[in-house]
This record gives structure tokens, sequence and C-alpha cells, in this order.
């Protein structure tokens, strides 16, 4: 069976869970890598048996290697643009960690330079590909709750008290060169976090008859801006076409969770983890719960990796419904913007 093969520009963390993804794969080979840091460059080519060949210490030297059909991009916020106008240089097909792009101007211009050339693009939302968020967009659509109202959803993770978290251990300075906490790199939760509710209420948006995902307006903005000029701590009313409205949360100081209700006429669905695996669907109708069960049987980053490369196999430009298009990335980074505006 033909592989597509991988490269990966950016070795951190979210570099090595995606990086997990290619065990067990037919179709989908991690061919070469690239960072600056010998270590990280040592540690990829043993833990995924990479050829010395593919091993760059350039970002450049890996956009120009012939047999790398797509590339992930996997560097701090800030460097999106710039490496994905470079992809697009060199004609690869792009993944691009989310949030893609920090400026709606920016994301306007990759849309016409990919549309140009006709090229593969997408954004690394891995919970677009869950079984479990799958099979919830499956009961919305069978109308078994009834038409939706409106949802409430929020990614919030206490990392300035957390004993470990990335970099951080309890009690310890901020670093403020640390991504996460430096507004030049696009820190703060909003973008590193927030992102993940304004997706899921732009996907949810989008299935419901009369709403135009592309117009909205944000109401009731919180939020907390800590000493290095990131926000740690927001919300909001993200309000579409006025006829549909999600609340949104994302923080870094508290530990109120990562979970999903959508309100619908006939019932509600609550869906806890609802964006890094272990993803829990639980349907209510008239005060009775019933769990949807779904097996999972792969890395949550296997499913994203295995379907993109089943899109580029059949020769597709867009990925399948329900991955993230270039037209949801522009209108999710106009939301970002307005909301870390407001």
């Amino acid at each position: 069976m033909k592989k597509i093969n991988w490269g990966i520009i950016g070795l951190g963390n979210i570099a090595q869970s995606f990086s997990e993804g290619f065990f067990g794969l037919e179709n989908s080979k991690l061919l070469a890598v690239s960072s600056s840091n010998d270590s990280k460059l040592k540690y990829f080519k043993n833990r995924y048996e990479i050829s010395e060949n593919y091993i760059f210490k350039n970002y450049e030297d890996l956009l120009k290697c012939k047999d790398v059909d797509i590339v992930y991009i996997a560097l701090p916020n800030n460097l999106h643009y710039e490496w994905v106008d470079k992809c697009i240089e060199k004609n690869k097909k792009i993944l691009v960690e989310k949030p893609a792009f920090l400026k709606l101007d920016h994301a306007e211009v990759i849309k016409e330079k990919i549309l140009n050339k006709n090229l593969f693009f997408t954004e690394g939302y891995m919970y677009r590909y869950n079984p479990q968020i799958r099979k919830s967009l499956e009961i919305i659509k069978s109308n078994e709750l009834g038409d939706v109202i409106s949802m409430e959803s929020s990614f919030c993770k206490n990392i300035l008290t957390k004993k470990k978290f990335f970099f951080f251990e309890k009690n310890k300075k901020i670093d403020t060169n640390n991504r996460l906490f430096n507004k030049d790199l696009g820190g703060g939760c909003i973008l590193d976090l927030g992102c993940y509710p304004t997706s899921f209420s732009l996907l949810i948006a989008s299935m419901i008859n009369g709403v135009n995902f592309r117009k909205f307006k944000l109401k009731n903005v919180k939020k907390e801006i800590n000493f290095t000029g990131v926000d740690i701590d927001a919300e909001a009313e993200l309000c579409f076409d006025d006829n549909f409205t999600s609340k949104i949360k994302s923080s870094f100081k508290n530990s109120s969770g990562s979970s999903t209700i959508i309100y619908c006429e006939k019932g509600n669905l609550l869906i806890n983890n609802s964006w890094t695996g272990k993803t829990e669907v639980i349907k209510i109708i008239n005060g009775k719960r019933e769990l949807i069960k779904n097996k999972y049987e792969k890395n949550i980053y296997s499913y994203e990796i295995n379907e993109i490369s089943k899109n580029i196999l059949e020769g597709k430009n867009e990925p399948f419904y329900p991955a993230v298009t270039i037209e949801e990335t522009i209108v999710n980074t106009n939301i970002l913007e307005s909301w870390l505006n407001a």
C-alpha cells in the first residue's frame, strides 16, 4: 500500500505526542524531522526509526526534500504564518498546529495562495477526528434531540499552581520567555486553549439551518491579564447571526475542565473531555442519562494522521468533513482576534 510521507518542523511536546500516532498506520510514514536541537533530533531518530538522510537541522532543508509529501508545522504560534507561506512556496501539503494564524489578514493571504496552487491545507484540531465527537455529530444530525438551541464549551487547565505542566513546577517563577506566557509568541489561554471551544462552536453553528457561521459577535467578554501581558482567564458569549449562542471559556488558572454541553429542543448532549481523547458522550432526555459508547481503536492522533493521508491519497485538496477547512480557519482566526482585542 502506498504511504504518504510526513515531515515535521518543530519537535516540541505536541510534535512528540502527534508522532506517536504513526505507529500501526499502513498509509502513513514519519519520514523526516527538523529541529535546531540535537537531543530532540536524536530522540526522534531513535524512537521513530528515521533515516539519517531525513534528519534536518534547518527547516528549509526539510521543505526542499522531494520525498516529503506533507509538512506538519508544530512551531510556536507566532511562526505559523511564516512557515505555512514557505511550505506553499515549495508546493508542500500542509497541516499546521492550532491556532493556524494570529491575524485575520494572514489567514486570508494564505487562503488565496493555497487556492491558487490547489494545495491541501488543514489546521490541527485533532478532536475533529475523534470517534466520540463524530458520534456526537451523528446524534445532532439525526434530529433525535430536535433543533440545537445553544451550547457551552470550555477548555480550562490550572497550570499556575499545578505541580507540573509542561515547563512549570508549583511555586516556580513564570518564565516570560515561555510561549504560553509570552504575548509576542502568541501566548495566553485564548489562543492556546480557547481556540478549541471557538472551533467547536463554529462546527455546531454550521450544522444549524438558517445560521450563517461567518457572521458573529461577542458579548459579555471577561478577561484576566497577568503581569506578562497575556490572558490567563477568559470567557465570552459567541453569538452567530442572532440565532445561536455559545458560551465559551478558557483558563490557565482553574481546573473546571474541558467539557461541552449542547442544548437541544428534546434533550441535551454532554461531552466530557471534549478535546484530547478519552471523550465521554452522555445523551440526556427527560432527565435520563445514556452513556454513548464508542471504542477507541487507535491513538487519538492516529485518527487525524490516517484520515489526512487518506485525503491526499485520494487526491483531495480539502480535508473530509468535519475536519477544518481554510474557510473555517479564517472565521476562527477572526473570532480569536476579536476575543483577544475585546
